[in-house]
């Protein structure tokens, strides 16, 4: 939480602290926020500790940190122990090179081979790309929709006049 404080901000609220309770009354409040913090601390520690001795021992390796979904979802799903093949989706399911490939296809380029799916296939993909059907036709006349037409001269604008406004 206070992890992001620096060293400025910390000698900013120093100097606020000195002008708000004065150097007379500072030592005072300090010891009393101390104190008042090691009393929550206590409280905390000993209700995960009366709790935990409630839950008994099939509970001895509870953490409360699990509590929170975050940490619960990913400690469960990018554990070791990969049981519903969710490693295996994440990684065939690469949405950057899918996205190039569209990009690369709306421009006009032809994409990268894959080179996963080329290990893959082995000399069958060699032999199904010689006879993959391409994407743009051939001897057509009708215009490419998927190219941008050249734009044409606009006219000069009129200057932009303030005043006028």
């Amino acid at each position: 939480m206070f992890n992001d404080i620096g060293a400025l901000e910390l000698l900013t609220l120093g100097v606020l602290a000195v002008l708000v309770f004065g150097p007379d009354k500072l030592p005072k409040l300090i010891q009393d926020v101390t104190r008042t913090i090691r009393k929550i601390r206590e409280f905390s520690d000993s209700a995960k500790e009366d709790i935990r001795t409630e839950l008994g021992p099939q509970f001895k390796d509870f953490e409360f940190e699990d509590l929170n979904p975050k940490t619960f979802v990913r400690k469960q799903l990018m554990d070791g122990n990969d049981d519903l093949g969710l490693k295996e989706i994440r990684e065939s399911f690469d949405l950057r090179k899918e996205l190039s490939d569209v990009t690369d296809v709306v421009n006009g380029r032809t994409p990268a081979p894959d080179s996963a799916d080329s290990e893959a296939n082995g000399s069958a993909g060699a032999s199904a790309t010689a006879t993959s059907p391409s994407l743009t036709k051939t001897g057509d006349t009708t215009p490419d929709l998927l190219k941008k037409t050249p734009q044409q001269a606009q006219p000069e604008r009129p200057p932009f006049d303030a005043d006028a406004t």
